[in-house]
């Protein structure tokens, strides 16, 4: 388990450039009145409140996540190790990848940890991240991408293609295969992000709510991501059913 509280606050304290807003949240279940009166939900937190909110939240979703990995897949590396990007003018986004060892890292932009809202935001953007490691979709993809990029140049070589055409057509059948189910894996990730930030105490679909903040995807052609909509649904029809 990876200690981020000392050097995350620091640096969201010298690099966010929050307005100061409401209380920092406890964690769910939400109590009838919090501390203050205000949950903060109006707008953002100041950069003290969004730092104390993930370290909070990451302390508890963390084993949750790395419990329900061993549990579900048996052999999986379910160590993850949640980073902090600190790079300046990175913009609000969350993602999940594999280290050379096979260790599951789940990133954070600073932009991201400050937009947050509440702690059930980050609680579930945590949880459908390490969601994406759980349901195995990066081995998924680079097999569907694999797939794509063969098939592609097979059927550029039977048209005559020259090398450099083969070589984009082959570039542009891994782009065709990796998103392939990359809708499906968004949803698949939805819906186990919110069991994960439910068993640990928090509000999925109160954590969901950052989707209202977010470009709709709606239905492009190719699009990597499902309609929020379509995602808020997901959630709140996983929390009914834990409930």
């Amino acid at each position: 388990m990876n200690r981020l509280a000392g050097p995350l606050l620091a640096s969201l304290i010298l690099s966010a450039c929050v307005p100061y807003g409401g209380p920092v949240m406890a964690p769910a279940p939400i109590p009838a009145q919090p501390a203050g009166g205000v949950w903060g939900d109006a707008g953002p937190l100041s950069p003290e409140e969004a730092a104390r909110n993930f370290v909070t939240v990451v302390e508890r979703v963390e084993p949750v996540a790395e419990a329900l990995c061993r549990a579900r897949t048996p052999g999986q590396n379910c160590d993850f190790l949640i980073v902090v990007d600190d790079r300046p003018r990175q913009p609000p986004n969350a993602f999940q990848t594999l280290d050379r060892s096979g260790r599951p890292i789940v990133g954070f932009t600073l932009a991201l940890i400050a937009d947050a809202r509440n702690a059930d935001e980050i609680a579930f953007v945590i949880g459908h991240e390490a969601a994406h490691h759980i349901a195995g979709h990066i081995p998924l993809t680079q097999r569907t991408a694999a797939t794509g990029a063969v098939l592609a140049g097979i059927l550029a070589q039977a048209t005559g293609a020259a090398p450099d055409a083969v070589r984009s057509a082959q570039e542009m059948g891994a782009a065709m295969g990796a998103r392939t189910y990359a809708r499906d894996f968004e949803l698949e990730a939805d819906a186990l992000g919110t069991e994960i930030a439910f068993r640990a105490g928090y509000d999925p679909v109160r954590g969901a709510a950052f989707f209202d903040r977010l470009p709709d995807p709606g239905d492009q052609f190719l699009g990597t991501h499902p309609p929020n909509a379509q995602r808020k649904e997901t959630v709140r029809a996983v929390a009914a059913r834990l409930r």
